[in-house]
């Protein structure tokens, strides 16, 4: 037996008891006749005595020898602590060593193993073995196993029932672009990751499962940032015999239960918001209602005024800053650099400052007086004190700008307080989208979505205003989860993969298999899946999913550690019949 207990457990009521310890040595403090080690585990630490005068004299000298992460096991008993440490669980008591033996040596590791370490990223993510050993890695892991573990039991006391999909399936042209592996069996032949099990829970619900679950990995090959990995993990869920409300009902009820149970958060009904409100409202359709801002179009007040920028503007928009009258000029010229960046675009930016007296003091006093700026104060909700900042050019870039400009000022605010929950469901998105580049129109979710049903007629005149009966839901600024009411007949499939720009044979030959199972008998079902990643980062206060991921890649889709992906030898290419040609 390595080990009686772990490093986490013993405190004072066990005194006097013979233990067996087994972990690795944090550090090690010699004062010639005595020798403090702290032992650490995934539970803890506690600290070890090697007195000269009561420790046998092999066993003291060998402690002399021990380095930093050193794995040893030690036997001993359980005396109290002079100098206590309150600060931790097992501060009250050490192990007088009796037997002490080295399991392995170790090397000096390249970075402390500290919470706060002296390690960069870079080679903390080649060595993330020892990053794990840290308490911040250690536990955002621990955390999303306790966030997964409350998912399946909710789930499972839902009589949710999770199932395995395949992993090697066919590539689609839908969506992002798909990692392939070629079959070794099938010469020419290429199977795909799954981006989504979505076509196989389609076809457990036409299999009669009802209720399906599954905590799965996916796969796109696209371009990464802080909050997306190449491989990511999804709480994939999906229904028979429901409508909206139902999922919607579900979901809520999940996330309630997670806030509850790993925040101790109780969270009322979530809000419900359109996507046009969203955009109009926050310029975006995963809005942070932890705070306010909320856009004030100005059109009907600052165009027709002498100020050719406004009037040559589509859209005219603003928001009000809470207590940013008092920003100085220097302030808000950094401001208006930093929505002149290449990132977010905007040619300018007015301002507006609101003062106690409710007179206004504006960028432009030249072309509007205070009655007109009193108008923007109204349109915007600005307060006395507050600074309204404005964009104008084409409405949906400009949105999207003032968008940018509303989070980077809430940051800076400190209004995005990570121990505060704010989620809300986001519903009626555009089914369709246009591509400027192809003028094909492409589904916004993806081509199961179900049209709603009484905007199936305009899918002949007026595609780009058909509502699609998709919801996403968004959580502190981020969308941690999206599904949709799926279509289940095999008329209303063909029909959208047209208005897709499939033809016939392509759709056969690509979802050929989902078309002939909706005529077994498909029911009504829809379904929904969580970014597991994401969510577990957002409920640890994070705003990145990396350390909330055991072995993650880098920003080139790299892991740096075992230093994938690499190329495989001739043999290989010659067996799987494939030639590379690298220019």
């Amino acid at each position: 037996m390595y080990r009686s207990h772990n490093c986490g457990e013993l405190n004072a009521s066990n005194i006097n008891t013979e233990v067996t310890l087994a972990g690795w040595v944090q550090k090690s403090r010699d004062k010639g006749f005595m020798n403090w080690v702290d032992l650490r585990d995934r539970y803890g630490i506690t600290q070890l005595i090697f007195d000269e005068s009561r420790t046998d004299k092999t066993v003291f000298e060998l402690a002399k020898t021990l380095g930093r992460e050193f794995v040893i096991q030690v036997k001993g008993t359980v005396i109290e602590r002079e100098a206590k440490n309150k600060n931790i669980p097992t501060g009250e008591i050490e192990i007088l060593v009796s037997e002490l033996t080295i399991l392995n040596s170790a090397l000096t590791p390249p970075f402390t193993i500290e919470d706060e370490t002296d390690g960069g990223e870079d080679i903390r993510m080649k060595y993330r073995y020892l990053d794990i050993r840290r308490n911040p890695v250690k536990n955002s892991l621990l955390f999303r196993h306790k966030v997964a573990m409350e998912v399946r039991k909710y789930l499972s006391d839902l009589d949710f029932c999770e199932v395995e999909t395949p992993y090697l399936i066919k590539s689609t042209p839908e969506g992002a672009r798909d990692f392939v592996v070629p079959s070794r069996m099938n010469e020419g032949q290429f199977y795909a990751l799954p981006q989504s099990p979505q076509t196989f829970k389609q076809l457990l619900m036409v299999g009669g499962m009802d209720k399906y679950f599954q905590i799965v990995k996916c796969f796109r090959d696209e371009d990464l940032r802080a909050d997306r990995q190449p491989e990511f993990t999804q709480i994939d869920c999906e229904m028979a015999f429901v409508e909206q409300e139902d999922i919607l009902n579900v979901f809520e009820g999940l996330t309630r239960h997670l806030l509850k149970e790993i925040k101790g958060i109780e969270v009322e009904k979530f809000p419900r918001i359109t996507y046009d409100y969203a955009m109009k409202t926050y310029g975006n359709d995963k809005p942070d209602i932890r705070f306010g801002m909320k856009f004030g179009e100005l059109n009907e007040f600052a165009q027709h005024k002498e100020f050719p920028v406004f009037n040559s503007a589509e859209l005219v928009v603003g928001i009000a800053v809470p207590g940013a009258g008092n920003y100085t000029r220097k302030e808000i010229d950094g401001l208006i650099d930093w929505v002149k960046r290449p990132q977010v675009g905007a040619s300018g930016m007015v301002y507006v400052k609101c003062n106690e007296d409710g007179t206004y003091k504006s960028s432009v006093d030249k072309f509007y007086d205070n009655d007109d700026l009193a108008n923007w104060a109204k349109a915007t909700e600005a307060n006395p004190g507050d600074m309204i900042f404005v964009l104008s050019g084409p409405a949906n870039k400009t949105r999207g700008q003032l968008s940018a400009l509303r989070m980077e000022l809430a940051t800076r605010l400190g209004l995005r307080n990570p121990e505060e929950f704010a989620p809300l469901w986001v519903v009626d998105f555009p089914l369709l989208e246009l591509d400027e580049e192809s003028g094909r129109y492409h589904a916004m979710h993806h081509p199961f979505t179900s049209p709603k049903p009484e905007d199936m007629a305009l899918l002949e005149t007026e595609p780009g205003k058909v509502r699609a009966n998709a919801y996403d839901m968004v959580l502190n600024g981020n969308e941690i989860g999206g599904g949709s009411i799926r279509i289940h007949d095999k008329t209303t499939q063909q029909l959208m993969f047209k208005y897709l720009g499939f033809t016939e044979e392509e759709a056969k030959a690509q979802f050929g298999f989902l078309m002939d199972a909706f005529q077994f008998g498909a029911p009504p079902h829809g379904g929904l899946a969580f970014g597991l990643d994401r969510l577990v980062a957002i409920l640890g206060g994070q705003e990145t999913i990396r350390d909330f991921i055991a072995f993650p890649k880098n920003n080139s889709g790299r892991d740096v550690m075992i230093d994938a992906p690499a190329a495989i030898d001739d043999a290989q290419l010659k067996e799987l019949r494939i030639k590379v040609d690298i220019a």
